[in-house]
């Protein structure tokens, strides 16, 4: 997914990353923030402002993004 790759150095940069894990009706992401990223404090600053955002660009019928454990 490209919004993925574009993100993906962002948080790479602060010892994170993120995996794809699904797309339910076309409407619905599912990601796994990982390594730093899963246990920040910010990560659901990050998943809504860096993560979401990016996917709509790449996406507008997106509708939500959601981080799973």
């Amino acid at each position: 997914m490209l919004a993925l790759d574009e993100i993906r150095p962002f948080l790479n940069s602060d010892g994170g990353d993120i995996t794809l894990i699904g797309i339910e009706d076309d409407k619905h992401v599912k990601v796994r923030l990982e390594g730093a990223c899963n246990a920040c404090s910010i990560n659901k600053m990050t998943l809504k402002a860096g993560v979401e955002t990016t996917i709509k660009k790449f996406a507008p019928q997106i509708e939500t993004v959601t981080n799973v454990a």
